[in-house]
């Protein structure tokens, strides 16, 4: 037996879950009826925020990006010793 339920929420998220739900192959009520599945299966909520990015961290970034292209890729290591040389650097 199903139910309907009515929710009000932002035009906006409600457009961008679309879009998330259609990447996956997914109707928003497909998403939707999968996840109260799970916090029944579970007793558990599980909400994700993501922090926003801080100045500082976007340079960090950058900075490991700058050193990514100026460098040859690793061509890997024969034993842990030499990793572990290589992360004291």
């Amino acid at each position: 037996m199903t139910t309907v339920i009515s929710v009000k929420l932002d035009k906006n998220v409600k457009e961008s879950a679309q879009e998330v739900a259609k990447s996956a192959g997914l109707t928003l009520s497909a998403l939707i009826n999968s996840y109260l599945h799970q916090i029944a299966a579970t007793r558990r909520i599980e909400l994700y925020a993501p922090e926003p990015m801080t100045p500082h961290l976007e340079k960090l970034i950058a900075e490991v990006e700058q050193e990514l292209a100026e460098r040859k890729p690793n061509q890997g290591y024969s034993n842990a010793k030499d990793f572990l040389a290589a992360l004291k650097k």
